[in-house]
């Protein structure tokens, strides 16, 4: 019996033994790409899902002005077969980008952005729906370059996921149906390119990236006492003290929507709900 029962526990230490080496080599199969931000991360799972191991340089929470990548994300540069980037500007990657590059000079790096007109000095091009769409096939495009086996995979997943920017732009036209007002004020102008793209419009609090004076924050309130707004969106990377100052001032509020969200398609659904209840 005990001659059994040690065979048993052999057989299974064996099998435990040999499955874990098989989830090393599958992990070790997964294509390793690195982002900017985390909306980027959401594009890239989707269209190369279990074939891709993502990691976001800027997380949740942090500002693309501002943050310094750590030694941790350093190494999984190191380790990418593919970086990522917005390609608009955006200020962590203008000061940072080469420095990652030369982590690791053997990594393709794919500009998402290629194809879209970016406005100005706003790097915000992803918050479009319709650039999101261009943004996903260049992503995918640089995946079938550096795995081109699961080819077919990658386009079957990118398709599904443009069918899914489809209807959140449906979902967005509708929202926007019969809205009276079509302006609503923010803190940190990073909404200009869906602003554009459904006729909407942006009144921004910030400016060039500088706290606003104590004359801008007075025709910010103006502006929005003749407009009739009364609320204040700002993101979570944003501090709040100016808005909250011009939202007292017009009896209004503040709401906070995020435009790093990585889950992608909820949060610009959440994003159209709130922008339209305080344009009404």
């Amino acid at each position: 019996m005990v001659t059994f029962v040690s065979a048993l526990l052999t057989v299974a230490l064996m099998l435990g033994f040999s499955c874990a080496k098989k989830g090393e080599v599958d992990q070790e199969q997964k294509t390793r790409v690195v982002v900017t931000i985390p909306p980027l991360a959401d594009f890239v799972e989707s269209v190369g899902k279990d074939k891709v191991e993502v990691a976001v340089m800027v997380p949740p929470g942090a500002s693309p002005h501002t943050y310094e990548p750590k030694p941790s994300q350093l190494k999984k540069v190191s380790r990418a077969k593919m970086y990522v980037k917005v390609g608009s500007g955006v200020e962590f990657e203008l000061i940072w980008m080469e420095k990652l590059i030369g982590v690791n000079k053997e990594m393709m790096v794919v500009n998402s952005s290629e194809g879209i007109e970016v406005m100005g000095n706003d790097p915000h091009v992803w918050l479009s729906p319709a650039n999101a769409r261009i943004m996903v096939e260049n992503i995918c495009g640089g995946l079938i370059k550096i795995d081109q086996r699961n080819e077919e995979y990658y386009i079957q997943n990118k398709n599904q996921y443009l069918d899914e920017l489809i209807q959140l732009d449906r979902f967005i036209k509708e929202r926007l149906e019969g809205i009276r007002g079509k302006k609503f004020m923010v803190y940190h102008p990073s909404w200009g390119y869906l602003a554009k793209e459904y006729g909407l419009e942006q009144i921004p609090i910030e400016h060039a990236g500088k706290e606003p004076t104590a004359k801008e924050i007075r025709d910010a309130v103006e502006m929005a006492k003749e407009d009739d707004i009364k609320v204040v969106f700002v993101s979570p990377q944003s501090t709040t003290k100016s808005a909250e100052v011009i939202a007292k001032e017009i009896g209004g509020e503040i709401v906070s929507i995020d435009p790093l969200a990585q889950s992608y398609m909820p949060n610009m659904r959440t994003v159209i709900e709130q922008l339209t209840q305080a344009m009404r």
